[in-house]
This record gives C-alpha cells, sequence and structure tokens, in this order.
C-alpha cells in the first residue's frame, strides 16, 4: 500500500539564528519513498544536510537577518507493507556483558529517561519476577498504558520520564520516555523513536493529526518496535529518527527566540 506523509511547519524568529530540523525520513525508509521527498523552504536560505552520531538525516538552516518567517513543507508518498508490527514473544533479552558495545548507551539515564533509586526500585519491585524478555518489556507497555493518562492538554516539553510517572499523565513521547526508563532499569536496552503513525487499520481518532513517538528494544540480538501509548501492534509507521530520548530526536530546534505560526502532520493513505 501506498501512505502519504507530509507536513507544513512554519516558525516565526526575530533575529539571524540558526534552525535544526529532523523532518526527512530516516534512511532505513528511504527506499520505499516513491519518488523521494519534496521539502520545499520559504524563504530559500543556505541549509546543511548531514547524519547525526544516530544516523538520522538532519539539516541546519541559516536564517539571515530580515526573515520574520520560515516556513518547511513537505510531501511524499511511502510504501508499506501493510503489517502491523512485528511480534516475537520467543525473544530473549541478553545479559549486558553479552550486549553488542552500540547498545551500551541505551542502558543509561539520559535527559528525558532519569531513573534514579525511586524508579529503579520501583522496577525492580514490579518487573523483575516476571518473564524474561519480550513478556518482561509488554508487561512494562501494559504498565505505562494503564499507568499514564494522555491528554494533549498536560504536554509539557519539560517532563521527564519520572515527572510522568509521578503526575501520572502525558502525551505519546511521556508514555516513550516512561517505558524506556522502566527497560533501561531492568538492563534492557531500550531508545526513543519518533515519525509518522497515521489512523490507518483502526478507527479515526478526534485529536489533531501530529507525529508520533514509541520506542524500540534489543531482544534476541535486534532492535523491535514497542508502542506504549497505543499498546497494539499498528499499521503504517514510518520512521523519522531514533536516539536516546526526544532530545536527540528534536522536529526542529530554533537557536534563538522563536514562536510556533502554523504545524500541520498528514500521514494517510494515498
Amino acid at each position: 500500500m501506498l501512505i502519504r506523509i507530509g507536513y507544513d511547519i512554519a516558525l516565526n524568529v526575530n533575529a539571524p539564528t540558526a534552525l535544526i530540523y529532523l523532518l526527512q525520513v530516516h534512511p532505513s525508509r528511504s527506499a520505499d519513498l516513491v519518488a523521494g521527498e519534496s521539502i520545499t523552504l520559504s524563504p530559500p536560505l543556505h541549509t546543511d544536510f548531514y547524519l547525526d552520531g544516530f544516523g538520522n538525516q538532519c539539516a541546519r538552516v541559516n536564517i539571515d537577518a530580515g526573515t520574520a518567517q520560515v516556513r518547511l513543507r513537505n510531501e511524499a508518498q511511502v510504501r508499506d507493507g501493510g503489517l502491523p508490527d512485528a511480534v516475537d514473544w520467543s525473544a530473549r533479552e541478553h545479559p549486558v556483558s553479552e550486549l553488542p558495545v552500540d547498545c551500551l548507551q541505551f542502558l543509561l539515564p539520559s535527559r528525558y529517561c532519569d531513573f534514579d533509586g525511586e524508579l529503579l526500585a520501583f522496577a525492580w519491585t514490579r518487573f523483575a519476577n516476571l518473564q524474561p524478555g519480550w513478556a518482561r518489556v509488554q508487561a512494562i507497555c501494559d504498565y505505562v498504558h494503564q499507568h499514564l493518562r494522555f491528554d494533549y492538554a498536560c504536554a509539557r516539553p519539560t517532563r521527564t520520564a519520572r515527572a510522568a510517572w509521578q503526575e501520572r499523565v502525558g502525551v505519546c513521547r511521556d508514555f516513550a520516555h516512561l517505558a524506556v526508563a522502566l527497560c533501561r532499569c531492568m538492563n534492557i536496552p531500550a531508545r526513543y523513536a519518533t515519525g509518522y503513525l497515521g489512523d490507518i487499520g483502526i478507527a479515526p481518532v478526534p485529536y489533531p493529526m501530529d507525529f508520533s513517538a514509541w520506542f524500540e528494544v534489543y531482544l534476541g540480538g535486534h532492535w523491535h518496535t514497542f508502542d506504549a501509548r497505543h499498546n497494539t501492534p499498528r499499521i503504517g509507521r514510518v520512521l523519522i529518527a531514533r536516539g536516546r530520548d526526544a532530545a536527540d530526536v528534536p522536529i526542529t530546534m530554533v537557536f534563538g527566540e522563536h514562536t510556533l505560526a502554523r504545524f500541520e502532520v498528514v500521514t494517510e493513505l494515498a
């Protein structure tokens, strides 16, 4: 099947500065693009494209003096197999001593996936005696899905995993951060992911279209997709970027004062 993706994002600025954006489809899905992506920048400004340390496609825009607004637009179509997220109940946990060294960074606390003695102690009390592997990660997803209340009105960019656990509310990034932190508490490598996820194969939801956040866990020698927000295999995920947490994969980051003037996302069957 074909999925239509895109966005229309405008940012107001009042001084020369720079903008970093992670808004291109991840290299792992580039081959699925029907005719590439049609990213346009208004006004046309000098842009440097690069890969970051996690293998994400990034861009830096140099905003000139006199530029009052930067507008980013994109349209593309992505081929997708139409299958829900894969499930493998046989996938096993690895002892830390056996993990590939590039997984080790995904065991450590990070900016938004913080865990101190309290959350660590809770995780071991709650999940230590469960069957290791896929079943334990699914139990973490079940817990986070039930523990947090989804509420756009309560979104806060400074909320960490520990704060979400205490406040019991959040948006998709908070669900992902708490699940990632709990997996890391249990010595299971977990990383944050963001991308497109439309209402494909489900009834339409009464929320404005947005980018989505989920997470990936290293089990059985491979990375696997989990989603504590929806807590069910979904169809049509299109990955944009992955990292330790949301701080590594900002949709946009402006190095100066700015306001959001427009934010529209599209992801639907073509």
